[in-house]
């Protein structure tokens, strides 16, 4: 009799366990959509005047913004699960290494770029690219694209988070789409740089010092 006394309390428990579940599980869906369409909507706002010009670097690099926050809401949930395993302390790694050269890149582009708001350029551009030097110091002296060599690290450091299927889908679009943008935005530096441009393409990697 105590025996199936407990069998009944588990089965109470397990049925009021599954319903919180499934109740939760919608909840948060409806939260990831939303959090999708506002940050997307922000997104939206500061590449307004690239998504106007489909063929100009930021456009694409809307999209790899897109593809990475799909990817941040499907392992939100993974986030410090068993922090201590293989792939956790791996995109642990790559999350806390991308910072590095984001910091490093902006500081330089800020200090050395000089960038202008009035710089004339048919390319619609946000402020920190409108540099009117050619910056070719510190981390630029090894790729020409850390900022987006940060994205690299951030998009895959969160795939690692909790690895999948759709995960590598949305992390190979994002990687696809930021290859896209750095090779647009490299025709665009040509463009206003001229043959300083191309002589420093000639001496650097795009994202991976001595190799890519």
């Amino acid at each position: 009799m105590l025996r199936a006394a407990l069998r009944r309390t588990e089965l109470r428990y397990h049925s009021k366990f599954t319903l919180s579940v499934s109740r939760q599980v919608p909840g948060e869906t409806v939260a990831k959509v939303i959090v999708f369409v506002v940050l997307s909507s922000a997104f939206g706002y500061l590449s307004r005047a690239s998504l106007k010009a489909p063929r100009s670097h930021g456009f694409h690099r809307f999209l790899a913004w897109e593809f990475i926050l799909a990817l941040v809401l499907l392992n939100s949930q993974g986030w410090f699960h068993d922090p201590f395993s293989a792939h956790q302390l791996v995109s642990w790694f790559l999350l806390v290494a991308s910072l590095v050269p984001v910091v490093w890149g902006v500081r330089l582009l800020r200090t050395l770029g000089r960038p202008e708001s009035q710089r004339r350029e048919d390319e619609p551009l946000l402020w920190i690219e409108k540099t009117t030097r050619l910056v070719t110091t510190g981390v630029f002296k090894y790729i020409r694209h850390p900022l987006y060599c940060s994205l690299f690290l951030l998009t895959w450091g969160v795939f690692f988070k909790n690895p999948s299927w759709t995960g590598s889908g949305l992390a190979v679009g994002a990687t696809a789409f930021l290859t896209t943008t750095a090779k647009v935005e490299e025709v665009e530096n040509i463009r206003y740089f001229g043959a300083a441009y191309r002589a420093y393409m000639r001496r650097t990697k795009m994202f991976i010092p001595f190799l890519f």
